[in-house]
């Protein structure tokens, strides 16, 4: 009776040790998942995205490049010198 006790007890050890471990195993590899609260294609995204891309100001797309010559550039920097209005300058300078 005493050996059936015993056994018993090792058994319990045994099964007590592998549900342990697999909780163990689970909190670790929950760690690392990525979190639920971010959108789900943001993860991937996020993952290919180089460091610029990830800390860079978003792209407005209103937004047109000026394409000045070295010419139009200074004309630009005189009239910033004197203090003129960006669009009144870009204007003047593209009309030139």
């Amino acid at each position: 009776n005493d050996e059936r006790g015993e056994r018993q007890s090792r058994e319990r050890m045994r099964k007590l040790k592998v549900v342990l471990s697999v909780l163990t195993l689970a909190a670790a590899a929950s760690a690392f998942a990525p979190s639920a609260s971010l959108p789900r294609g943001l993860t991937s995204s996020v993952a290919t995205a180089t460091p610029t891309q990830l800390f860079s100001e978003p792209e407005d797309d209103d937004e047109e490049g000026l394409d000045l010559n070295l010419e139009e550039m200074f004309d630009m920097f005189d009239a910033a010198d004197k203090d003129q209005a960006f669009d009144d300058a870009i204007k003047k300078v593209k009309s030139e």
